[in-house]
């Protein structure tokens, strides 16, 4: 690879980093396309970091004179946060597990307390079981993956990555002795023991691909372990967990849209794994346990899913019996089984919903939730005999709420609600839900929020936020730091587009493979509803959105940069064709199902038609930051990289352009807390400044 030239930047004055022009043309199905800046994909190169730390360095100095905001920022966001704070404990075989932070420490301690004679924990002595600042000592990035207890709660299995590459290592720690055992293991992706708490099994991942593809059999004390099962089929991934009923350990086996699953009884670790349903193509579906039978969650005669159960002595196609048919208007996204009780987790018109029902009588009711937009998540309900089912609740203007639900009672417990510091009081916000119409006449929901006193006459600024990918809904979730927007008059909206499961697999399916261009189409129409409505203008619209949203970004922003100020752009996926043709990167065969396979003609124009790299042209854009970390294994550094390079030569206008690289993290950003409030602080400085508001 030929050498390029090293870029120096003046103090006095900021040098736009420009990068060397290697000339490429990728010819496929008749087409050409220029890859100038394919170089960048070389991350061993040093002219490759030399470019990505004088795009930094640039960074740096054209928001020099940021600093003293972005200082102030930071301190206005931390102050809200209780910084010794700790989550509501719940019980599992003994004792009760909790995390609790300390006062300016980064990460949290994952602890234990015995439960005591009285069913109590307070006064009991806690035990350490993870320091993650520990753990983190030295290194800029950690987090842990796998926190499994075994069933005598003596071992805990964990994995750490302290990359952000997400390459989780495995580890087992004696909770008796403190003492960790020899055994590591690279590469893993999911762990669950056995009832013996000896055996532990644990899935990993190919070394090039990331792909989850084999399934290990550890018993503790021996140093070889034994391979149980290797998947094939390259589009297919694999995990392991154990049942709550502790029946059943169940290997998951599936591709985006295809599933396969596997079962071996928990108390017989040596036993024969069988198949429970072999995959076919277009049929997803996962299970749980309960007495003798399984539950399966299935799509097979409707996108939405239907629920059914399989006798465990013959679970073969012919003996299930439907207990949930299939519902256009409702998304069954998944169940709960405990000893007496279900619970599931449905999706209508575009809101959760809980239902719950009691197996002994099977009488079922329904939780009302009352604010017009809100999310639910679901809690660590570690108990299988048991008559309260965990659940959070928030919204927009209410933190995250622990709730303890007396499912025989139908009473509800607050348990804690997040704290937050200072003079927050939900009464001074509105939320509200509002839709639009896309191009082909869809109705499109939007989620807002904003300071009360807002007046609808087009001077407000407003930060557009969307996903629209993988069928993943992009719910709403409250926000401490973004109180810092809403006080200095910014409104803050999602568009939940197609793409996303935010109304159901039905609105995944508009939005993917050859109906891609619906999720930039989608969020185009939403912009000018919100225009139109005079909730915002043109120049004062900020949208921002991360990974498959950051694909989103550079479309939209090709297709109409008339219509946005700012465009924030996190971990950007931009050169779609060149990753979706590298079969050896991560994710790419996998994700032929969601994207189109690029090797067939068809699907190749379905993607070269919006790749933002591939189309981006001689025009005025918005202003842009654009983030990325040097050790993401999702959206490569080098997909931003080429995309600014090439954004340089091209854009007529004189807007900011900055595209800043996390040297020590993966796709989600720096890991401990203060470090990640700080890459907030630094982005709503850079977007208040633009838009005049510092």
């Amino acid at each position: 690879m030929a050498a390029n030239k090293k870029t120096v930047l003046s103090a006095s004055k900021p040098t736009t980093p420009i990068a060397t022009k290697q000339p490429q043309f990728r010819f496929l199905h008749g087409d050409a396309r220029d890859d100038d800046y394919r170089w960048l994909h070389d991350k061993d190169n040093v002219e490759t970091i030399t470019y990505l730390q004088a795009e930094n360095s640039y960074a740096e100095a054209m928001t020099a004179d940021l600093k003293p905001f972005e200082t102030s920022l930071f301190e206005e966001m931390k102050a809200r946060i209780k910084e010794d704070d700790s989550s509501v404990p719940y019980k599992l075989d003994g004792y009760y597990y909790y995390s609790r932070f300390e006062a300016s420490r980064e990460y949290p301690l994952l602890c234990r307390k015995p439960i005591d004679a009285n069913g109590g924990w307070a006064d009991s002595p806690e035990q350490v079981l993870l320091d993650i600042n520990v753990l983190a000592k030295g290194k800029t990035f950690m987090e842990v993956g796998e926190f499994e207890v075994s069933p005598d709660g003596h071992m805990l299995a964990f994995s750490t990555d302290a990359t952000g590459f997400r390459q989780y290592k495995l580890q087992i720690k004696d909770l008796r002795s403190g003492k960790l055992l020899p055994f590591k293991r690279d590469r893993v992706t999911s762990a669950a023991w056995a009832l013996d708490s000896r055996t532990l099994f644990y899935s990993t991942e190919d070394k090039q691909t990331k792909r989850s593809n084999q399934l290990w059999r550890h018993t503790l004390g021996e140093s070889v372990d034994k391979l149980v099962h290797e998947e094939k089929d390259e589009r297919f991934g694999l995990d392991v967990y154990l049942t709550r009923s502790n029946g059943y350990l169940i290997e998951q086996i599936g591709s985006l849209t295809s599933s396969e699953i596997r079962y071996l009884k928990a108390d017989e670790p040596n036993g024969r794994w069988r198949v429970l349903a072999r995959r076919r193509a277009q049929i997803e579906y996962n299970v749980d346990h309960r007495a003798d039978a399984f539950y399966l969650r299935i799509n097979d005669t409707g996108r939405n899913f239907r629920l059914v159960t399989a006798p465990i002595t013959n679970p073969g196609r012919e003996n299930w019996l439907e207990v949930l048919p299939a519902r256009e208007d409702v998304m069954l996204e998944g169940i709960d089984l405990f000893q007496h009780f279900m619970v599931q987790y449905e999706r209508v018109n575009g809101l959760n919903q809980l239902v719950i029902t009691d197996l002994r009588t099977q009488a079922t009711h329904g939780m009302a939730f009352s604010e017009p937009v809100y999310s639910l998540g679901v809690e660590a309900n570690a108990e299988w005999d048991t008559e309260v089912y965990r659940y959070s609740y928030e919204s927009m203007t209410t933190p995250s709420t622990v709730y303890d639900y007396h499912m025989a009672t139908r009473t509800q417990t607050l348990l804690k609600r997040r704290p937050v510091l200072g003079d927050f009081d939900p009464v001074n916000y509105m939320t509200e839900r509002i839709w639009a119409t896309a191009r082909d006449g869809v109705p499109v929901p939007i989620s807002l929020v904003y300071r009360k006193g807002k007046v609808c006459n087009g001077s407000s600024p407003l930060w557009l936020d969307a996903y629209g990918a993988y069928g993943i809904p992009n719910d709403v979730y409250f926000s401490s730091s973004r109180l810092s927007l809403l006080d200095r008059g910014v409104t803050f909206a999602v568009a939940h587009i197609r793409g996303g499961g935010d109304l159901g697999k039905t609105w995944h399916d508009a939005g993917r493979m050859q109906h891609k261009i619906n999720s930039f189409t989608d969020f185009i129409a939403c912009a000018e509803h919100l225009i139109t409505k005079g909730y915002t203008s043109s120049d004062r619209l900020v949208i921002e959105g991360g990974s498959a949203g950051g694909l989103l970004m550079g479309a939209v922003s090709n297709m109409r940069p008339d219509l946005f100020k700012i465009v924030v752009s996190q971990v950007p996926f931009v050169d779609v064709l060149s990753t979706m043709l590298d079969a050896s990167l991560p994710l790419t065969v996998g994700e032929y199902e969601e994207w189109g396979n690029p090797n067939k003609k068809t699907e190749y124009h379905w993607m070269r038609a919006y790749s933002p790299y591939d189309n981006l042209s001689a025009q005025s854009y918005p202003t842009m930051l654009v983030k990325t970390s040097l050790n993401d294994s999702q959206v490569m550094f080098w997909e931003p990289a080429k995309y600014v390079a090439k954004l340089r030569t091209l854009k007529t206008d004189q807007n900011p352009l900055l595209l800043m690289t996390n040297m020590g993290a993966g796709h989600g950003g720096a890991s401990g807390r203060f470090d990640r409030l700080k890459e907030i602080a630094f982005d709503y400085a850079f977007v208040l400044r633009e838009l005049g508001l510092n």
